[in-house]
């Protein structure tokens, strides 16, 4: 029988459970629901356009996994496909528009509130939707001012992949480079070619104050920095380097799972 949960441990899958088991469960406001944010998306011609989504749940999944079983922490199921129309000249990139992703997460998160789940992560794995998924925590708040949310990229927690990486990608590198190709060898071997990868950064631009990515940044689609589809350079990329840093992500999100457990909003101010 397939198996829903993937790496998820089947009592830490929230759609395994019955509606009169949700209901029962104890202190439901401290318990932390996980949903992955993924995308289905071009990553050039050696990676798998699941990159984002496989990398987001299987880091969360892993997380949960070796989560003491003191922290009550449910995942839900990815939200496999998202906001990806700067690779929309590359073939394989599966398309929500801004507000469609936005209404996705909002009832997302609105149908958690109400079974009366207070702490809600967002692990967002793709670098073209950060903004939505903070838009959609801020309002739900606003909304529900006793709901707790946590919008974070899946390589936002301390992680091992900077000591790997060059000056060079790690200033410019920002899709299929070395760090997300050697990650996705250590968790999905078999769909990785190598042998067709190639490096490509974005030329002349990045160099000046106007960055792709930055604090000065230029509104761009994939097509306009690369012709390949990468942006950044695999090259060095290697299974036991991606093990060592899904450790260290796994590692790194335990804490983070753990911390938001314990995390109580702070009380308003007496003079507001």
């Amino acid at each position: 029988m397939s198996q829903l949960n993937g790496c998820v441990p089947p009592h830490r899958f929230l759609p395994y459970l019955t509606a009169p088991e949700i209901e029962a469960l104890p202190d439901k406001a401290n318990t932390v629901i996980v949903l992955p944010i993924g995308a289905i998306e071009q990553h050039g011609p050696h990676l798998p356009i699941c990159a984002d989504t496989a990398i987001a749940t299987e880091v969360s999944g892993k997380a949960l996994a070796a989560l003491p079983e003191s922290v009550p922490a449910f995942a839900l199921p990815p939200v496999w496909c998202g906001k990806s129309n700067e690779h929309i000249q590359f073939s394989g990139t599966v398309i929500l528009k801004a507000d469609t992703l936005l209404r996705v997460l909002w009832d997302i998160g609105e149908s958690v509130y109400r079974m009366g789940f207070r702490k809600l992560v967002l692990v967002n794995g793709h670098g073209g939707q950060p903004q939505v998924v903070e838009i959609v925590a801020r309002d739900l708040r606003a909304e529900y001012p006793d709901f707790c949310l946590f919008p974070v990229f899946t390589w936002g927690v301390p992680n091992r992949a900077g000591e790997f990486l060059s000056e060079r990608e790690k200033a410019e590198g920002i899709h299929a480079g070395r760090a997300e190709t050697s990650l996705m060898l250590a968790l999905t071997p078999d769909h990785v070619h190598l042998d067709r990868a190639v490096g490509e950064y974005p030329c002349p631009h990045h160099h000046g104050l106007l960055t792709p990515e930055g604090r000065f940044r230029f509104a761009w689609l994939t097509h306009d920095l690369s012709a390949s589809g990468v942006v950044g350079d695999p090259e060095g990329s290697s299974r036991e380097e991606g093990e060592m840093v899904l450790a260290s992500l796994v590692e790194g999100w335990v804490a983070a799972l753990e911390e938001i457990h314990r995390f109580r909003m702070p009380a308003p101010r007496a003079d507001q």
